[in-house]
């Protein structure tokens, strides 16, 4: 093969590289808990690439510059709520209990993108869940896919980090 497209030892670094992580166009609203997930996260990145510049390792500072920048952005965009004690409606970082019409119930807790987990009962505030839910009271009705499901509790208590 020929090397004239290549630079001297980086044949095939690139394929190893992390594309660019894409930023929501979407406000970047988070919890308190959110937000100490997004420093976290930025801690962790600029410890990665001093490890991988300390062992001239390329391609892993180059992965953590990406999450450098992603957390950076994501850190310097944040807005962080805090539930509102007044009964409003359901509202950023509240958890609602919903009861479905087989006897489940289920509790969501409406928070920020980047600290969305279903699988945790977590909820990103774009979603089409927590978009229905937005406004609503215990007693009100709402679709969740193809169901109906009922609010039968509100918690406004902030999670702690």
């Amino acid at each position: 093969m020929s090397r004239a497209f290549t630079q001297d030892g980086q044949e095939g670094e690139d394929a190893q590289v992390l594309p660019e992580r894409p930023i929501s166009i979407e406000r970047n609203l988070v919890t308190a808990r959110g937000l100490a997930m997004i420093e976290a996260e930025l801690k962790q990145a600029r410890s990665l690439f001093a490890t991988a510049e300390a062992a001239g390792d390329r391609i892993a500072m180059g992965n953590a510059s990406r999450d450098i920048r992603y957390w950076a952005a994501r850190r310097a965009s944040a807005e962080l709520v805090t539930p509102s004690a007044a009964d409003d409606g359901i509202r950023f970082g509240m958890a609602i209990t919903l009861h479905y019409p087989d006897g489940r119930e289920r509790i969501w807790r409406i928070v920020g993108e980047d600290e969305a987990d279903a699988a945790l009962g977590r909820i990103s505030h774009v979603s089409p869940l927590a978009r229905a839910l937005f406004g609503k009271d215990v007693g009100d009705v709402v679709r969740v896919g193809p169901q109906e499901a009922e609010i039968v509790e509100i918690d406004r208590t902030p999670e702690v980090p």
